[in-house]
């Protein structure tokens, strides 16, 4: 280290600062000395590196080999626990009774051997599976040609390579050469690494596909939309490394995938670290991209490395997918997982609490708890040895901001099989997942004597339906079964009883008095419609006694944000419906366009709360019900011949289907592997005229792929449009 070089401080608890980036090197010295040097020494009288080959090439044998050759990258790039080629060339043959020289891969400022940041590698006759080591495997003239092994368990990151030659004076090492810098990532067809996946068809999905589907709308109307993750794109895999640097992540930490998983959580969202995504919740999305309007990661992970700034703004989607991104880019295999009906419980009692007021309407003041219509995770591969055997596999990690965990926002790694089965005493963050798809909605009402009346207590509700993208298509896969056993089995009532066991609250109903209403039966349905247009609410009542009722019923219209939070009632519609004996009769109330255009939030989603009260018995119904409108798509067609390198064109068309007129409208267009993101901004469409954008692109590589768009303004958002394309071979 030279002497004008600033030592950094250190502490009284350790010889060397911790050794967190990635980024940051040390210089080594190209001739170091065992003492006096004599004067006739020559260092070009010993062998000597002429020239190192890599074999970096996507179509070369170790890109190939390592399931690399799609990253966009002229480094050498391989995964953990498999051998890759290198090929040296001396100035002189090699003479292994003579000479001695050995490689050195060394990561970040600080590199030591008993902390796997400095890796010295003697050439031997043997390579064993998982561990250091190196052997040649051919020798022609003046160059050899060595097979690498690297440690199944090694850290993962980017590592500077050196040959060391050994001489009777020092060692002479070869100059810093970024040519030579070696990635190394995370290995799912390898046995020894902790993220192997077995089956190749879920790893060619889950870490080598760069699209993917985000499930949303809400239970009785799902839709899907695609999502460029782009993990091969140009930077993007050193975007993700610096994550590990800005998360301060000690750098001998980053061979575990637990660690590294809990950290990204963290660093995704912008709380308390300044992280990549700045969410926001709220319909106001000044100085910044609105969270409908991304269409894939690569975007929005470039401009967080450039400018190390949070990236403004995020929802729940965009935090999984930019997740999902920085894990497959690693090589942890990963997947976007949308939670239907999925508790915000904010005081972890396993109960949702909604408090009705005298009249049986919601009273929006001391209700806290909400449900998201949907919310989405990802889930990562992984074995966990730090928990008993069986809770290996799938594990819950969610970069969205909801509580803190060990005082930052960040949640998991929770294994899967522990919330199904109750056990929420691991590590991490189990209870808050097992509330997020198993809490039961509780309707409250306190009289005026201070005693609090249970209307209902709806067991069902929450996390009716959990989803994933199928494997190699676009459809989706249900995947309930894997977070709970069939509602009202044995099993389930047994792992509840489990979960109470391990400290999750579940309110007793002392002070209460519950009985449910059994005589009349009450439920509502909604019109599917399109954005702006007109519908009704049907309310169907069944009065299973032989009494004639007279029902006080109220409907309350909400527009919500996708978290269930309420931003206002457009809606009050109160009227008296009378109940024959034995019989069902239904009632209908309409929608009008203009009672709720005005106000939309940009999911396009309203929440209905229907409540009856039997005058003659003063038994209350309550059901809720979140719904969402149709909103329009986009159209995208390509013209000519689509064949790699050569010239395509794509248009896009959209028709404003609004009785008004968009202003500012943004449009994006988005495809891995065709074309990088492109914007264009529209000032005006008129009511029911069609807008026509073209664009020209090369796309770079034969295969099928995706174009992905969206618009965005603030009449209107989430509107999206996507087309498969199969590009040819030249």
């Amino acid at each position: 280290m030279s002497t004008n070089e600033k030592k950094p401080p250190l502490n009284g608890r350790r010889a060397l600062p911790s050794n967190n980036s990635n980024d940051e090197e040390n210089e080594v010295p190209e001739m170091e000395a065992f003492g006096l040097i004599p004067r006739g020494f020559n260092p070009r009288d010993y062998l000597r590196v002429v020239d190192i080959h890599m074999f970096k090439d996507p179509h070369e044998i170790n890109k190939q080999q390592h399931h690399t050759d799609r990253y966009y990258s002229p480094k050498l790039i391989v995964r953990r626990g498999q051998p890759f080629q290198i090929q040296i060339d001396f100035n002189r043959p090699y003479n292994p009774e003579t000479d001695q020289f050995w490689l050195e891969y060394l990561i970040g400022r600080y590199p030591q051997q008993n902390k796997g940041t400095y890796i010295p590698i003697l050439v031997g006759d043997v390579l064993r599976p998982g561990e250091w080591g190196a052997k040649i495997t051919y020798r022609e003239n003046n160059s050899i040609r060595l097979s690498i092994m690297s440690s199944a368990t090694c850290v993962v990151g980017k590592f500077r390579l050196y040959v060391a030659v050994w001489t009777p004076f020092g060692i002479l090492r070869t100059h810093r050469n970024a040519e030579t810098d070696t990635y190394i990532l995370f290995n799912p067809w390898c046995q020894q690494d902790a993220v192997y996946l077995d089956d190749e068809k879920e790893r060619e999905e889950y870490v080598l596909n760069d699209v993917g589907i985000i499930f949303h709308g809400n239970i009785n109307d799902i839709k899907f939309r695609s999502w460029s993750y782009g993990q091969f794109e140009e930077n993007v895999l050193d975007a993700c490394l610096f994550l590990m640097d800005k998360a301060e992540l000690e750098l001998s930490g980053r061979g575990n995938p637990i660690k590294i998983c809990r950290v990204a959580s963290a660093v995704i969202n912008s709380r308390d670290d300044n992280g990549v995504i700045a969410g926001s919740w709220d319909n106001t999305y000044t100085y910044g991209v609105p969270p409908s309007a991304w269409t894939g990661s690569v975007d929005i992970l470039l401009e967080y490395y450039s400018s190390k700034q949070p990236v403004r703004y995020g929802q729940c989607w965009v935090f999984a997918g930019v997740f999902n991104t920085f894990l497959r880019c690693l090589g942890i295999p990963a997947r976007l997982i949308t939670n239907y009906s999925s508790a915000h419980d904010n005081n972890a009692n396993l109960q949702l609490d909604f408090f009705l007021d005298d009249e049986g309407k919601l009273d929006t003041k001391i209700t806290k708890d909400s449900v998201w219509n949907y919310h989405c995770w990802n889930e990562a591969w992984m074995t966990r040895p730090d928990l008993p055997v069986g809770f290996g596999g799938w594990q819950v990690v969610d970069g969205t901001p909801q509580e803190t965990s060990d005082g930052m926002y960040r949640c998991g790694p929770a294994s899967v099989q522990a919330i199904k089965h109750g056990h929420v005493c691991f590590q991490f963050d189990a209870p808050f997942v097992y509330a997020e798809v198993n809490s039961d909605i509780v309707y409250s009402r306190r009289e005026k004597n201070g005693i609090q009346v249970i209307e209902k207590i709806d067991t069902t509700h929450i996390g009716q339906l959990i989803v994933t993208k199928e494997i190699g298509g676009d459809g989706m896969m249900e995947i309930t079964e894997e977070y709970k056993f069939q509602e009202g089995s044995e099993e389930e009532r047994l792992a509840l009883e489990t979960a109470v066991m391990y400290g999750i609250k579940k309110q007793t109903t002392q002070d209460t008095t519950y009985q449910p209403q059994t005589d009349v039966d009450m439920e509502f349905q909604v019109q599917k419609a399109i954005l702006g247009s007109d519908f009704k609410v049907t309310i169907i009542f069944r009065n299973k006694s032989h009494n004639q009722y007279t029902a006080t019923t109220y409907l309350s219209g909400n527009i919500v944000f996708y978290t269930g939070v309420t931003k206002n009632e457009f809606k009050k519609h109160s009227f008296s419906a009378k109940l024959e004996p034995s019989s069902s009769s239904a009632f209908d109330v309409v929608i009008k366009s203009s009672e709720y255009l005005s106000d939309l939030l940009d999911q396009a989603s309203f929440h209905f709360f229907v409540t009856a009260r039997i005058n003659e018995t003063g038994k209350i119904l309550a059901v809720q019900k979140a719904t969402v409108l149709e909103i329009p798509t986009l159209r995208i067609k390509t013209q000519g011949e689509l064949v790699a390198g050569k010239e395509m064109s794509v248009t896009v068309e959209f028709t404003n289907p609004l009785k008004q007129i968009l202003e500012n409208v943004t449009l994006r267009l988005e495809g891995p592997g065709i074309l990088r993101t492109m914007k264009k901004e529209f000032r005006k469409i008129p009511m029911n005229s069609t807008l026509i954008w073209d664009v020209k692109c090369i796309p770079k590589k034969p295969g099928l792929r995706k174009l992905i768009a969206s618009l965005n303004c603030d009449a209107l958002r989430h509107v999206y449009g996507e087309l498969n394309v199969q590009i040819q071979k030249p």
